[in-house]
């Protein structure tokens, strides 16, 4: 951010007296402090008048059918694309005046939406629908969310892992927000505005999509509180990029806060407060102190090494979804990419992505990298979610199975489909001429996968080198990720054929469990801490240790800095996670030493309940901070 916390504290404290003498005139000894829950996203606490916004209703669609002739609701369309794509450029051009960080998670959802508005899936359902009869207005909301539905069905309808089920609601909610800003353009809607809000104020309002986020300048917001979102979606990941605090899915909200209204909103809990009393005031300004001293703190551990207090070293590396986040990685201080997805490269495109194509892509990362490793997983893909690319080649299986995470899913789809994996696996290859990398294999559950795929390997690379390509020296590792209790439980085996394994915690503990975390039902189910979960990671390490075989772990835990010490004392050495984790992890590596590590590690395995085990490790990480 541009400013400090304490420093918007304090600037706000004027301005929100403004705000109170104009919109609050009661006397200050009449309120009473009122505190709301939400959803966190974490980045602080701050402090600040509320400013309250109340978006236009969506137009009214019940008239689904045109009075016009099909010509003039295309044309009407196609005025509607034009000037949502004008927007876009201008929110894009917005960009410089925002934080290095937040201009690539911003950017990168700006260009989703603007192929969504190009030659697309969507336009032709569009068109489609219009020439069936239909008003402009009707068949972009019925196309759009048949295509939200597509991404993200109705809870319960599908399984996935956790991270697969957010990141299908993220595609799902990408699809509806360029829905809504193209009825906006058809009904000439206003937009929500941010004008008139005053410097340091509290952004209060039933929903703020992430186009409005886009709008948000970090200097002049303290903090947001929404009705509605998550903590998941595209509007929660800009407003962490963005470094403001805010806490979403707030429940009455806009009846609760008044415009002025002084409020405390601590993004890290997941409360805001309206009309603080001073006790809770004092206790708030304490915590941004805090927060701005903490920021500066971990900036600095960027550039210091990630060792142990007793000397022993630990990876730190980051995860990779998209490119756009390649320098928020360099910025981490992370030591390369420990698991890149590639499947970025299938979600937006219309066509199968060719070996050229996927080829210079993985070179320029593995380039931006160094001498650092970038770890590439070949396409993780399973019926849940959609894919326009796969489904003109003939190889989704969206729909062929009522539980796609129990079906064709990982590198099962790909060794039936061989022609996929065999040109990926020559991009990765003829990359690996540029520096360093590993091959990853996404849900094995026994050895023959991992040898089929290894024989595919192989043949690409000597197919390859009679063509007289440039390859590294030596084939790159070829390693398989450890996620369900088989592979978990027969890791001796797969080490014997695997050149590294890496264990995705996400997953595992979803089939460990039987419990999807994006099920309503279930999600306090779900839970990484479970003894089941831990003593199979712990076998995982042993079994590679024992056959001298790397392991690492990128999983979501891995970035959970309580989590850190744990993981050393069962025997981890690598760890990778989202590249904002990496200074946080890295302030605990280097605060602790092996020996306690390893004594922790015991203690936990010989518990048996999770809420134990979450006590243990917070006795002693406040033990090694304190």
């Amino acid at each position: 951010m541009k400013h400090s916390k304490q420093g918007t504290e304090r600037a706000t404290a004027d301005s929100g007296r403004r705000a109170h003498t104009k919109e609050r005139p009661h006397s200050l000894e009449t309120r009473t402090e009122q505190v709301l829950t939400g959803e966190s996203i974490g980045v602080g606490v701050a402090i600040g008048p509320a400013f309250v916004v109340r978006e236009d209703p969506e137009p009214d669609l019940r008239e689904r059918l045109s009075s016009l002739n099909r010509e003039e609701e295309e044309e009407r369309f196609r005025d509607a694309v034009i000037r949502s794509i004008s927007q876009l450029g201008k929110l894009q051009a917005r960009l410089a005046l925002l934080p290095e960080d937040s201009q690539f998670e911003i950017g990168s959802l700006l260009d989703v939406y603007r192929r969504m508005l190009g030659p697309s899936r969507l336009q032709r359902g569009v068109t489609r629908r219009i020439a069936e009869g239909l008003s402009a207005e009707a068949a972009v909301f019925e196309e759009t969310e048949a295509l939200a539905q597509a991404s993200h069905p109705p809870q319960g309808a599908r399984a996935g892992s956790g991270e697969d089920a957010a990141a299908a609601r993220r595609r799902a909610d990408e699809f509806r927000e360029i829905g809504r800003r193209l009825l906006r353009n058809l009904t000439r809607t206003p937009f929500l505005t941010l004008r008139g809000m005053p410097d340091g104020a509290i952004l209060v309002t039933e929903s703020l999509r992430p186009s409005d986020a886009a709008l948000i300048d970090p200097s002049r917001v303290a903090a947001v509180v929404s009705e509605e979102g998550g903590a998941t979606g595209h509007t929660a990941i800009m407003l962490r990029a963005l470094g403001i605090p805010a806490v979403l899915a707030v429940a009455g909200a806009l009846d609760a806060v008044s415009g002025g209204a002084e409020v405390v909103v601590d993004g890290d809990r997941g409360r805001v407060v309206v009309d603080p009393a001073s006790d809770t005031l004092v206790e708030a300004r304490g915590a941004v102190a805090a927060y701005a001293q903490e920021r500066q703190k971990l900036g600095r551990m960027r550039r210091l090494s990630s060792k142990l207090a007793s000397g022993e070293k630990v990876l730190l590396q980051a995860n990779l979804e998209l490119p756009a986040e390649l320098p928020l990685i360099a910025q981490s201080g992370a030591a390369g990419i420990g698991l890149l997805r590639t499947e970025f490269l299938f979600i937006n495109s219309e066509e199968l992505p060719d070996e050229t194509t996927q080829f210079e892509l993985y070179a320029g990362l593995v380039e931006a990298m160094g001498a650092d490793t970038t770890t590439i997983r070949v396409l993780d893909w399973g019926g849940e979610k959609p894919s326009e690319a796969l489904e003109r080649a003939g190889l989704s299986t969206l729909g062929e199975t009522a539980n796609p995470a129990l079906g064709l899913r990982g590198i099962r789809l790909l060794l039936k489909h061989p022609a996929l994996l065999e040109t990926q696996l020559a991009a990765i290859l003829r990359a690996s001429a540029v520096g360093p990398l590993q091959v990853l294999l996404p849900m094995v559950t026994v050895v023959e996968e991992i040898t089929a795929a290894r024989d595919i390997y192989e043949r690409v690379a000597r197919r390859l080198r009679r063509k007289g390509v440039a390859l590294a020296e030596t084939l790159p590792p070829f390693g398989a990720m450890i996620e369900t209790p088989a592979a978990a439980l027969t890791a001796g085996a797969l080490a014997q054929h695997a050149d590294f394994l890496a264990i995705g915690t996400n997953d595992l503990t979803m089939y460990a469990l039987a419990a999807d975390r994006a099920s309503a039902d279930v999600a306090s189910l779900y839970d990484a801490l479970h003894p089941a979960v831990l003593r199979m990671i712990a076998d995982v390490v042993n079994a590679a240790l024992q056959h001298r075989t790397p392991v690492s772990l990128c999983g979501e835990i891995a970035g959970d800095p309580i989590l850190t010490p744990l993981l050393v004392g069962l025997g981890l050495r690598s760890l990778s996670m989202t590249a904002s984790a990496v200074p946080r992890v890295k302030q605990v590596i280097r605060s602790v030493r092996y020996e306690e590590c390893v004594r922790l590690g015991r203690r936990v395995l010989a518990e048996t309940d999770s809420k134990a085990i979450m006590k243990v490790l917070q006795e002693f990480g406040n033990a090694e901070m304190g």
